[in-house]
């Protein structure tokens, strides 16, 4: 098996399960030491850490919330006081409220910004400082930030600003030996996925966008950390600045969709 990370530290915020869980496994495969963030679930936490340990990595799981700056402060410091530094900051934790524009809270607007995008520049300061041999950031973004469908407008338009500030860092980032990109998921199979479906009252049954993807399925959370495993490796080394969309063509269809065709069509 290869040993790409062999000696690198990662960082990887919401990481007890999910996409950020399946990229603590694949980078502690691959000789990563990997400290997991998590808010509520400390059993899972605990439960990633042994499955790191038993791969031979080191690992460590610290609780705190990515809205309170507070928080992300101590989770730094923590990282930095088991590690002394850091070669992989991944922004994948997320939360935000799926309602109609007109049905937004304040509370909603600032709750889905502090989580998503302050917690991602915050989380991005702070890295900087553990790379002085340079290092990579990725952040986890979605196909709500360039597509708009119903009540995702508030942690959607997050998600934009998140692949803005991307190509912010990229630029003002470079001279540090650091890389910045995003990854745009869309319908990838866990648990926030299936809320969002199930939870949602008037929600599109999930069956009927599956048959507008061109791959014809999700995609699955170890496809997703393959790809954020790949920009945060050496093979990535000129790639900066970039979104990746991994979501089975989602992002590239428009109406009249395929699903909705019948043969021959062709012009006659």
């Amino acid at each position: 098996m290869s040993r790409r990370f062999e000696g690198t530290t990662s960082l990887i915020t919401g990481s007890s399960r999910g996409i950020g869980r399946a990229l603590a496994l694949t980078l502690a495969r691959e000789g990563a030491a990997v400290a997991i963030n998590y808010v509520r679930n400390a059993d899972l936490a605990a439960e990633t850490v042994r499955e790191i340990e038993a791969l031979g990595s080191r690992a460590i799981a610290v609780q705190a919330d990515m809205e309170s700056a507070e928080e992300i402060d101590r989770l730094f410091e923590r990282v930095a006081a088991e590690f002394g530094r850091l070669d992989h900051f991944v922004a994948n934790a997320a939360a935000s409220s799926f309602k109609k524009i007109a049905d937004l809270k304040a509370h909603n607007l600032d709750r889905s910004f502090d989580v998503n995008v302050r917690a991602f520049v915050l989380g991005a300061q702070r890295a900087v400082k553990l790379m002085p041999r340079g290092g990579r950031i990725a952040v986890l973004s979605s196909y709500g930030s360039i597509r708009a469908y119903p009540t995702y407008a508030n942690l959607g338009s997050n998600k934009a600003a998140i692949e803005a500030f991307v190509r912010y860092m990229a630029v003002e980032f470079a001279p540090l030996g650091i890389n910045v990109n995003a990854i745009n998921g869309g319908l990838i199979d866990t648990e926030s996925c299936a809320y969002f479906y199930q939870r949602v009252a008037g929600m599109a049954p999930i069956e009927s966008v599956l048959a507008k993807i061109p791959k014809g399925r999700m995609g699955s959370v170890q496809e997703v950390a393959d790809t954020i495993a790949f920009l945060l490796a050496p093979e990535s080394e000129y790639i900066t600045g970039q979104t990746i969309c991994v979501d089975g063509g989602l992002s590239v269809i428009a109406p009249p969709f395929y699903s909705d065709t019948s043969p021959p069509l062709s012009l006659e």
